[in-house]
């Protein structure tokens, strides 16, 4: 079953299909991590019956600097038109202290694609990797949908009598009900299609009147979904709650900002960004699938990476291309592997990024 209704192809499951994965591994441990996860995801894909056909595009830092390019026309004229999917390692480099190449990359793929649907699942793969000490036998599993092209994301404002004293900086919020709309069915759809029972929307329309379309509109669109119980919670209420009671949560949907923070809170709960994946997504088009935990670059080249987030992203990934057998598999690989306690330095273990990646290669089948 694929993460949207609609996917990249013809939707059906792959018979020997060649899948078309553009990868941008880009900077610090980007290329290292893109590169360990490699084996375990064409493994994967073959149980689908699917051959992968790597097209990797030297995009980064090292490119940035070297040309002044950040995401030439041509290149994203290939990924919008000639991929299925693209897997992004990591992007961010000191030598590149305003970030303008990831930024251009990262924003600009997601607002140009319209990649309007951040998933981010936050699932507890092995007891030892939450921080909460009560959980016990207890459960956290729950993804969130967060609307990746509004909000203060949209860099909206002015700026007054810069550099004095009197600086004042103003951001506009931006949010409109056709792209409110979407994202809210979109949760709604997913619940349903994965059995579900209950969508909470967060948002803090006590004190931004501007949210009340969220509102508005989560009241309507989920009077359409009468099986699914529909609750509203404020966003600092439930980032509460997350941590007291995080295995309450099925299905959380918000808009850009919020999303950010309590996707990361939510991968704090679970064991941190060596486990977090991510998929950007609008159905039809080719998504971007990225693990969330950043370039890393004060242990780059170490050979000590998390390789776990980038697998379980080519998990999302495969999902999203109908193959769900090589989907599943890959999650399992990476339970049976923490089983194992082969990890690295970051989940409290000494493997190297290499020797957790085969572990997991190898669990897959």
């Amino acid at each position: 079953m694929a993460l949207l209704p609609a996917v990249r192809g013809n939707g059906t499951a792959v018979t020997a299909r060649t899948l078309r994965i553009a990868t941008i591994a880009g900077d610090g441990v980007g290329p290292e991590v893109v590169r360990a996860a490699v084996p375990a995801i064409e493994r994967a894909a073959a149980l689908d019956g699917g051959t992968i056909a790597w097209d990797h595009l030297p995009l980064g830092a090292d490119h940035y600097l070297a040309t002044g390019e950040t995401l030439p026309p041509a290149a994203f004229e290939h990924l919008r038109d000639d991929v299925d999917a693209i897997l992004v390692g990591a992007l961010g480099d000191p030598r590149v202290p305003g970030n303008e190449h990831a930024r251009d990359i990262l924003l600009g793929l997601r607002f140009r694609l319209d990649l309007y649907v951040n998933f981010r699942p936050v699932r507890l793969l092995h007891p030892t990797l939450t921080p909460l000490r009560r959980i016990g036998g207890s459960t956290i599993d729950f993804v969130i949908f967060r609307e990746n092209t509004e909000g203060s994301y949209l860099a909206r404002g002015t700026s007054a009598r810069v550099g004095t004293d009197e600086e004042e900086r103003i951001a506009h919020e931006v949010h409109t009900a056709p792209k409110v709309a979407r994202i809210l069915r979109a949760a709604f759809a997913w619940a349903e299609a994965h059995g579900k029972t209950r969508v909470t929307m967060a948002d803090k329309s006590n004190a931004i009147p501007a949210h009340q379309l969220w509102r508005r509109l989560f009241a309507e669109i989920g009077a359409a979904h009468p099986g699914i119980e529909r609750e509203h919670r404020y966003v600092d209420a439930i980032a509460m709650e997350f941590v007291r009671a995080p295995e309450r949560f099925q299905v959380v949907v918000t808009n850009n900002l919020y999303g950010d923070i309590l996707s990361d809170l939510g991968a704090g709960l679970v064991g941190g960004l060596g486990v977090a994946a991510s998929a950007n997504l609008h159905p039809g088009r080719a998504g971007l699938f990225e693990p969330v935990h950043g370039s890393a670059p004060t242990i780059a080249g170490q050979g000590i990476a998390n390789p776990m987030a980038a697998v379980l992203t080519g998990s999302l990934l495969l999902a999203e291309l109908s193959c769900p057998r090589g989907a599943a598999a890959l999650e399992r690989a990476v339970v049976d592997v923490l089983a194992t306690n082969v990890r690295t330095p970051d989940l409290g273990g000494n493997a190297t990024t290499a020797a957790v990646a085969d572990a997991i290669a190898g669990q897959v089948g």
